[in-house]
C-alpha cells in the first residue's frame, strides 16, 4: 500500500537470530510431534459456506484431523468466524442490519452446515467473543511495549459527507491495471491485480458516492522492512512447501517487504488498547490470525472452565526436547498465503514466544461449470442448500470435493462430474464391492465372519496388497496430498472387486463350501480396512460400516490386518450406503444455479436514466390512443414479428410489431392497448406498419402492454 509520510516516530525492535535457529532444526526435524494445532481459515461471517470454501480449506484441513486422530496423535482442530471487518458493515449496510446482526445470523448458519457435513472441529469459534478481544489487545499492547511498531502518519481517503476515513472495501474506482471502472481500494476483481486506495483512478466511496479527500491520519505499523531477512531464513527452512506457496511468498519478498498498518480509522472492531484511540481499531489481518489462539482458550474454557494449558499448543518451550514440541499447519485458501506465511509470523517473532506454521498447505481456487465462483454474482452451489437438497449424502460432497480438489492448480465442479463420481465411483465401485462382500456373507454364511482357511496364491497375494494400503495411504496424507490418498482408497475397493470377480465365491458355494468360507473372509477384511482408511474422508460411511461390522474404533494402526474382524463376529443386514443419482436432480440443480445468477442480474439492474428535456409542444405533436387488438398473427420467415388488425374508433390499421416471442397471436386478440396513431408508416417485410403499440419491458427484459384499467371506447385519446 502506498502511503505520503507526514510524521513518524520510529521504534525498532531487536530480533534474536536464535529464536529462528531453534525453529529450523524443528521443523527440519524428521521426528512426529507430540501434538498438533491444525487451523483452518477464519471465514467472513457476512454470508453461507459455498463449495469453493470447503475444496479450498475445509474439506482438506478435516481429512488430516482425522487421519491424525486415526493415528492416536494429539491434535487441536482450531477455526472460526472472522467477525471483524468492512464486508461485515457492508453486508450489515444492504441488509439493513447491524453489524452484530449480520454475524450472529451467519455463524450460526455456518456452524450448523460444518457440523452436518461432519467438519469435526474441536472448537469453532468467533472473533466477537471477549476472549478474542482480550488476546488481540494483550499480543498487541506485548508488540508496542517492545517497541515492535512504526507509528506515522498518512494521508488517507476521507469522506466529507460521511465524516469517516473509508477503509480500501469503502473505495471504489477505476483500475490502473485493467480499466474495470469498479474496482476496490485493495484489489480490482477482474483483473485480480492487489492494489492500493491511492492507485484508483477517479476514487468515490461507496458510503455516499462522493469524491473522497485526502486527510491525516496516524496509525501503527508493522515494520515488515526490517524483518525481511528473519522472514527469508524462515521461508526459505521449508522447501517442502507447495509450489504455489513458496511462489507467492518469494514474489513478495523479491519486491521489497514494506511496513503494514496494524490498526484502521473505522467503528467496527477490535478497540486499539491505547490513549486517545478511540475511533480506531485493531486491523482485520492484525487480529484474525490472532482469533486461532483465542479459540483455543475457548476450547479449552468450555470443556473446563480456564484456558489453562492453552500455551502447549502455541507456544514453544524451551525446556521441552524436540518430540515434545507442537507442530503447526494452516489450512487456507490462494488468497490468504502471504497473511499466513509473512504477516502473521512476523507478529509472532515480534512478540517471540510462539512457534510458526511447520506447514501451509494453500489450495488454488475451485470454479464452478466453466466459471468461477462468485458470492456478489450467486454462482456459487451453497453448503446448506446442499444439505437440503441432498439429504444424508454428505459424504458423496466430502468424496467430490476432495477427488477433485485443486491441490496444485485451479479445478472445477461440474453437476455432471458429480453425479458421474457418485454413481460410477461410490455406488459402482467402493459401494458395489462392500454390498457383495456382505450380502454373500449373509446368504452363504449365516451373517457371521466365516473361518479362513487353506490360503491359495490369490489369496496370498491380495492380503499382501491390503497391507501395504494403509502405510501408501499414510504417507499421501503426511504430505497433505489428498487427491492421491483417495485414488489409493479407491484402487483398495477396486482391488476387492477383483477379488470377488476373480474367485467367484456365487460358483464357489456349489461345488466348495469351505473355498467361500476364505474368500468371503478376507473380503470383510478388505471392507474393514476400507472402512478404517476411508473415514477421513468418508466420516458417514465410515461410521455405518463400524456399526455393520461391530467394529469399536477405527484406528490405523488395524488397517491393513489380516484378522480385523475375527472369525464369528457378527455382520449386519446390508443396506446400501450410497443411492444411484438421477439425471432429473442434475437438471434441477444446474437449473437452480442459472435461475440464482439471472435472479441476482435482475437485482443488480437499475432504472434507464431520463432522457433529455423536451417542450411540452414536442409531447402534444404524439397522438396516443387506446385501441382493441380485432386479429394477430405470425409474420412468416420471421421469429419476431406478428401482424396486428387495430379498431382505432374510426377506422382498422395494420401494424407490424416485434413482440411474438412474448406473445401468442391468440392470447391478444380482443384486448385494449395504447397505440401511438401519428407515427409515419414503415415497410417491413414486405408489408406496411401503420402506427406503433406501446409496450414496457420489464426488469427481466419481457414486455407488458400499457393498457387502461377499465375497458374505455376504441380511439379514447391519451393526454
Amino acid at each position: 500500500m502506498t502511503f505520503l509520510l507526514i510524521s513518524h516516530v520510529v521504534k525498532y525492535p531487536l530480533w534474536k537470530t536464535s529464536y529462528l535457529r531453534n525453529f529450523h532444526r524443528h521443523s527440519m526435524s524428521n521426528k512426529v510431534p507430540k501434538r498438533y494445532t491444525v487451523t483452518a481459515a477464519l471465514i467472513y461471517a457476512n454470508g453461507p459456506i459455498h463449495i469453493g470454501h470447503l475444496a479450498g480449506c475445509y474439506i482438506p484441513a478435516d481429512i488430516y484431523v482425522r487421519y491424525l486422530r486415526a493415528r492416536e496423535r494429539e491434535v487441536a482442530f482450531i477455526s472460526g468466524t472472522d467477525e471483524h471487518g468492512v464486508p461485515i458493515t457492508i453486508r450489515a449496510k444492504n441488509e439493513g442490519m447491524t453489524p452484530q446482526q449480520v454475524v450472529d445470523k451467519y455463524y450460526s448458519q455456518i456452524d450448523a452446515s460444518f457440523k452436518e457435513l461432519g467438519i469435526s472441529f474441536d472448537i469453532y469459534s468467533r472473533t466477537s467473543k471477549p476472549i478474542h478481544h482480550e488476546t488481540a489487545q494483550g499480543i498487541f499492547t506485548k508488540l508496542y511495549d517492545k517497541n515492535g511498531f512504526v507509528e506515522e502518519t498518512t494521508e488517507q481517503y476521507y469522506d466529507e459527507q460521511a465524516q469517516q476515513f473509508l477503509a480500501d472495501r469503502y473505495i471504489v474506482g477505476t483500475c490502473p491495471v485493467c480499466s474495470n471502472p469498479n474496482a476496490y481500494g485493495d484489489q480490482c476483481e477482474k483483473c485480480g491485480s492487489t492494489l492500493s486506495p491511492l492507485e484508483l483512478i477517479d476514487p468515490r466511496s461507496t458510503l455516499s458516492g462522493s469524491k473522497p479527500v485526502l486527510k491525516s491520519t496516524k496509525n501503527w505499523f508493522l515494520p515488515l522492512d526490517k524483518m525481511q531477512t528473519e522472514l527469508e531464513q524462515y521461508i526459505g527452512s521449508h522447501p517442502e512447501w507447495k509450489t504455489n506457496v513458496l511462489g507467492q511468498c518469494q514474489s513478495w519478498l523479491k519486491d521489497g517487504l514494506k511496513p503494514r498498518a496494524m490498526t484502521r480509522d473505522l467503528d467496527w472492531g477490535i478497540k486499539v488498547p491505547l490513549p486517545d484511540t478511540d475511533n480506531k481499531v485493531l486491523y482485520v489481518w492484525f487480529e484474525a490470525p490472532i482469533g486461532y489462539i483465542s479459540a483455543t482458550r475457548d476450547w479449552l474454557i468450555q470443556q473446563n472452565g480456564t484456558d489453562q494449558g492453552w500455551e502447549k499448543w502455541w507456544k514453544k518451550d524451551p525446556e521441552l526436547s524436540e518430540d515434545g514440541e507442537t507442530k503447526l499447519v494452516h489450512f487456507i485458501g490462494k488468497d490468504n498465503i502471504v497473511f499466513h506465511c509473512i504477516i502473521f509470523p512476523a507478529m509472532l517473532m515480534a512478540e517471540g514466544s510462539y512457534i510458526l506454521a511447520d506447514n501451509v498447505p494453500a489450495n488454488e481456487f475451485m470454479n464452478l461449470e466453466g466459471d468461477k465462483i462468485s458470492t456478489s454474482r450467486n454462482w456459487a452451489v451453497w453448503l446448506h442448500e446442499y444439505l437440503q437438497d441432498f439429504p444424508g449424502q454428505q459424504d458423496v460432497l466430502r468424496y467430490v470435493l476432495a477427488a477433485n480438489a485443486p491441490e496444485t492448480k485451479d479445478s472445477e465442479f461440474t453437476w455432471k462430474d458429480f453425479q458421474t463420481r457418485n454413481n460410477s465411483e461410490l455406488v459402482g465401485i467402493y459401494g458395489n464391492f462392500i454390498n457383495r462382500a456382505v450380502v454373500l456373507t449373509q446368504k452363504f454364511c449365516e451373517g457371521r465372519v466365516p473361518v479362513r482357511g487353506p490360503l491359495e496364491p490369490i489369496d496370498q497375494q491380495v492380503l499382501s496388497e491390503l497391507g501395504s494400503f494403509p502405510d501408501k495411504i499414510a504417507d499421501s496424507m503426511e504430505h497433505y496430498r489428498f487427491r492421491e490418498a483417495l485414488t489409493h482408497i479407491m484402487d483398495l475397493a477396486r482391488m476387492g472387486n477383483k477379488y470377488l470377480a476373480d474367485t467367484q465365491p456365487w460358483h464357489a458355494i456349489k461345488t466348495d463350501p469351505d473355498r467361500v468360507n476364505t474368500i468371503l473372509n478376507i473380503a470383510l477384511q478388505i471392507s474393514a480396512t476400507l472402512a478404517i482408511v476411508s473415514e477421513p474422508v468418508l466420516p458417514h460411511t465410515a461410521a455405518k460400516l463400524a456399526t455393520q461390522f461391530g467394529m469399536t474404533s477405527l484406528l490405523w494402526k488395524d488397517a491393513g490386518s489380516p484378522d480385523l474382524l475375527g472369525a464369528g463376529q457378527n455382520i449386519t443386514t446390508a443396506s446400501l450406503l450410497f443411492e444411484k443419482i438421477e439425471d432429473q436432480a442434475i437438471a434441477a440443480q444446474i437449473q437452480k444455479l442459472h435461475d440464482a445468477k439471472r435472479q441476482n442480474e435482475l437485482e443488480g439492474k437499475v432504472v434507464a436514466p431520463i432522457k433529455a428535456e423536451i417542450q411540452f409542444e414536442d409531447f402534444a405533436k404524439q397522438d396516443i390512443r387506446v385501441v382493441k387488438i380485432l386479429e394477430a398473427s405470425a409474420v412468416p420467415k420471421s421469429k419476431k414479428l406478428l401482424k396486428i388488425v387495430v379498431d382505432t374508433g374510426l377506422e382498422t390499421r395494420t401494424v407490424l410489431s416485434g413482440i411474438a416471442e412474448h406473445f401468442k397471436p391468440e392470447d391478444i386478440i380482443g384486448q385494449q392497448v395504447l397505440y401511438l396513431a401519428n407515427l409515419a408508416p414503415r415497410k417491413m417485410m414486405g408489408m406496411e406498419s401503420q402506427g406503433m403499440i406501446l409496450m414496457a419491458e420489464d426488469r427481466d427484459g419481457s414486455l407488458r402492454f400499457i393498457q387502461p384499467s377499465a375497458p374505455v371506447w376504441q380511439g379514447a385519446t391519451v393526454n
